[in-house]
């Protein structure tokens, strides 16, 4: 491999810990080895030189900003204006940005994205028929463009031959390089013309758009495991760049007797954490793996010690297998490597999947004394995020393992049980409708369109969707990935309200005066109906909305501002809802006070649960 193109936010950068790792890997490579490097991005030219300058990425050989329209040689310290002549017809700006200007929510980018071949503007959740709209506006008045719509906001007007891909190939013919001999990586739609381009080699990362896996599924692409520079790291070793020994990670602290660490430290500014704080991180992850390995049964993970823990009534119930914690301790443990832990993750799969029912509905729990399935949570009420994160959890299991065989097995469950979570969507609108007290905070009156739930339904199709390449069912693939991207639209569209939406776009909401009227949101609201709304900020749902990639950055630090400013985190780990339900609002159940469970502040209603407190530290 000669050259290596890559996208920067979201894949180089997204993580300052892991962008170093980056920098320390490419070094190691031998120079003789080293291919060229080229930064291929959205950003300008002049950010990605400050970038370089302040020593955040290592210096590349070349810079390809504005998402293909400009170019510049970093060793000859020159722009290579030839190119612009590249595309230079069918092309002018003032007319561009009197056509645009004039649609309806369009604001224009700040000056330093801006270019003479880049018209950058942000419009807020654009249908897909507005994109082409506008597209056919500016065909008609004669000009030859592209337009480039990302990140549910971006949108950006080029030149018909402008892209990622075009320059890049523009250059490698410049250089004499055949583009057989390059890998590319990218994480969204605006990446893809680099992945299409004949020859070229790929990597995409975990926290990739599913709108780019949809258009490079037929691609030969390498799919990393890890998110941001992590992943490019791992699919450079998987194309023979560089070697995983070059990598350098901070591991001595999860090890039993760590030896002196590395250090977990905040590169931006240097300051290592003290001895008597990295002595805490160490006591307190030795006690996790304890405690998770005091919950392996044959059947799988518990939910709680079966030899710590005293049951009598209905706290019988957790002498279970249950597929929520189950999954979610699969997800979390699966990397520690042990053999003992993934032998109770594949049993946690197999018990879960072999007791599901004759229409596909995962069960809640499987009972570890006698082995019976229960369907249902408390009062009988159905249990549907217990099936969404299996299907999370057996692709991570398979992404992690690369047992195809154990997938090919059970294949036909699988497709029984998203068959039976799409079932829910009865109105076809791309969101389940969940049964009231249906999810993980049973006796706590949500229902219809719940945040929480609808999260792990769009990661769950990413996910199903990811399963069906590993078994090269490319279309169907195409099908569940390009629905994950719909779902997310509309997550984004119902959960977070804004005054920013386009009027045809709120139209659709049935609640859209009401939504309208709360102003900017900073945060994904609880739940949505037909009827009514709940304003509450559901810690959890808006942490996991980050975590699978439906909130971008942006979006994603006005949550963090927000809860944190509010004291969700003080002076527990987190609290599960801000603000809890009293009595007497008019979200209040007269059943919150069975056994005294959903009082304010306690369990579901603002409750402290520390498997969120650590998801809580992965969001930040």
């Amino acid at each position: 491999m000669r050259l290596f193109s890559t996208d920067l936010d979201g894949t180089l950068l997204g993580n300052p810990e892991a962008t170093e790792r980056f920098h320390q890997f490419w070094q190691r490579i031998p120079s003789e080895n080293r291919p060229l490097l080229v930064y291929n991005s959205g950003r300008m030219v002049a950010d990605m030189r400050s970038l370089i300058a302040d020593g955040t990425l290592e210096a590349p050989d070349y810079l390809i900003g504005g998402i293909g329209t400009e170019i510049y040689d970093v060793k000859a310290d020159r722009p290579l204006d030839e190119f612009n002549r590249f595309f230079d017809e069918g092309w002018d700006l003032n007319l561009i940005e009197e056509i645009v200007s004039r649609h309806w929510g369009v604001e224009r980018q700040p000056p330093d994205f801006l270019h003479p071949y880049k018209s950058s503007w942000y419009l807020h959740r654009a249908t897909p028929e507005t994109i082409a709209e506008l597209t056919d506006k500016l065909t008609a008045a004669g000009l030859d463009v592209n337009v480039i719509y990302s990140s549910q906001r971006d949108l950006d007007v080029l030149p018909a031959r402008a892209n990622k891909g075009n320059a890049l190939a523009w250059l490698c013919r410049t250089l004499g390089l055949p583009l057989e001999r390059v890998v590319v990586a990218g994480d969204t739609a605006n990446d893809t013309s680099m992945f299409l381009l004949p020859g070229v080699r790929g990597i995409t990362v975990e926290n990739a758009q599913p709108q780019l896996h949809q258009e490079i599924v037929d691609f030969p692409v390498y799919h990393s495991p890890t998110v941001f520079a992590d992943g490019v790291i791992e699919g450079l070793v998987h194309f023979g760049i560089g070697k995983a020994e070059e990598v350098v990670r901070d591991e001595t602290l999860l090890k039993s007797e760590p030896q002196q660490p590395r250090g977990f430290y905040d590169s931006r500014s240097g300051v290592r954490l003290s001895e008597d704080e990295l002595s805490t991180i160490r006591v307190g992850y030795r006690k996790a793996v304890e405690a998770l390995r005091r919950n392996i049964t044959p059947l799988g993970f518990s939910a709680c010690s079966l030899d710590d823990n005293a049951n009598a009534g209905t706290s019988a119930n957790y002498r279970s297998v249950w597929a929520r914690d189950g999954s979610i301790t699969l997800i979390s443990a699966l990397e520690l490597g042990a053999d003992d832990i993934r032998q109770a993750a594949r049993a946690t799969l197999c018990t879960l999947l072999n007791a599901v029912s004759d229409a596909g509905q995962i069960p809640s729990n499987v009972r570890i004394d006698d082995g019976l399935p229960d369907y249902s949570g408390v009062g009988g009420i159905c249990s549907l995020d217990g099936g969404l994160w299996t299907i999370m959890a057996f692709y991570h299991y398979v992404r992690h393992t690369g047992d195809i065989a154990f997938l090919e097995q059970y294949a036909p469950t699988l497709q029984r049980a998203m068959d039976w979570l799409t079932a829910h969507d009865s109105n076809n609108d791309g969101l389940l409708e969940i049964p009231e007290a249906g999810d993980w905070t049973d006796l706590f009156g949500r229902s219809y369109n719940v945040l929480y739930d609808e999260v792990l339904w769009y990661r769950a199709n990413v996910c199903y969707g990811r399963l069906l390449e590993f078994l090269h069912q490319d279309q169907r693939a195409s099908h569940y990935l390009s629905r994950s991207q719909f779902i997310r639209g509309e997550i984004l569209a119902n959960f977070w309200p804004s005054t920013m939406l386009a009027p045809d776009a709120r139209a659709k909401l049935s609640f859209a005066d009401q939504q309208f009227s709360l102003g900017d949101t900073p945060f994904l609201i609880s739940q949505v109906s037909p009827f009514s709304f709940s304003w509450r900020c559901d810690v959890f749902g808006n942490v996991l909305a980050f975590l699978t990639n439906i909130l971008d950055a942006d979006r994603a630090r006005l949550v963090f501002k927000f809860m944190w400013g509010v004291g969700v985190n003080e002076p527990w780990p987190v609290a599960n809802l801000y603000p809890p339900v009293h009595s007497g609002d008019a979200e209040w159940r007269s059943y919150y006070t069975v056994n005294l469970l959903n009082l304010p502040h306690h369990y579901h209603n603002g409750g402290i649960w520390p498997f969120i407190g650590g998801m809580w530290v992965r969001f930040i």
